[in-house]
C-alpha cells in the first residue's frame, strides 16, 4: 500500500509529455526539467496529449512508483 502522507510538495510539467516514456525516462526529465532529486516529500504529474490521462512518479523511500 503506498502512503502518500510524506508528500508535501507536488510539481506539475508544463505542457505535453511523451507518455511513451516509462518510469527511468520520466525521472530523467525531473532530474533536467525541474533540477530536483525525487524524495519521499515530492510527487511529479506528467499529461499527455489527451487531458484524461496523466503519469506520476513518486520515489516511496525503496524505489520510485
Amino acid at each position: 500500500m503506498l502512503d502518500f502522507s510524506k508528500v508535501q510538495n507536488y510539481y506539475i510539467a508544463c505542457g505535453y509529455t511523451d507518455m511513451r516514456k516509462q518510469i527511468d525516462g520520466l525521472v530523467a526529465l525531473v532530474e533536467l526539467q525541474f533540477e530536483k532529486k525525487l524524495d519521499e516529500t515530492s510527487i511529479f504529474l506528467f499529461c499527455g496529449t489527451r487531458a484524461n490521462r496523466i503519469k506520476a512518479v513518486y520515489w516511496d523511500g525503496t524505489g520510485y512508483v
